[in-house]
């Protein structure tokens, strides 16, 4: 594979992976399964155990783990053709994959943001409504 290609691949890779790191934790749709691995890295008896539900709750860890599943499902390597390939994909996957999450993460809480100053307005323009209507009612 062409160097060009890879890059693409790098690019494009790190994609599902940050989607899938992100969704198992931080998503509803997983918020029983994360409090449940919270709750045993911070109270599991052995530290290995602690550090394995750890990785659960952690989108830098999980995606790690993620990556090497992708590694394996798509025997994506970079610059190198050997072992060495992978390992230099697997670091540079969950650096790209980890700035995708870091800037969806930005963008949600710019969204939220939003959110919050549309609804306080639109508060005060109903408190506003209401005044104006009661005065105009005596």
């Amino acid at each position: 594979m062409s160097l060009p290609d890879q890059i693409i691949w790098l690019f494009v890779l790190a994609v599902p992976i940050s989607c899938i790191s992100w969704t198992v934790t931080h998503e509803e749709i997983f918020r029983e399964p994360h409090e449940w691995c919270v709750n045993r890295s911070k109270n599991g008896r052995l530290l290995l155990t602690r550090k394995f539900f750890y990785l659960f709750t952690c989108e830098y860890c999980f995606s790690h783990y993620v990556t090497i599943a992708f590694l394996i499902f798509t025997d994506y390597k970079i610059l190198l053709n050997d072992w060495r390939g992978y390992i230099l994909a697997g670091f540079s996957l969950v650096f790209v994959a980890n700035i995708y999450m870091s800037l969806f993460a930005l963008l949600r809480q710019a969204i939220k943001k939003e959110k919050v100053e549309i609804e306080k307005i639109e508060t005060e323009t109903d408190l506003e409504k209401n005044s104006t209507n009661k005065n105009t009612l005596n």
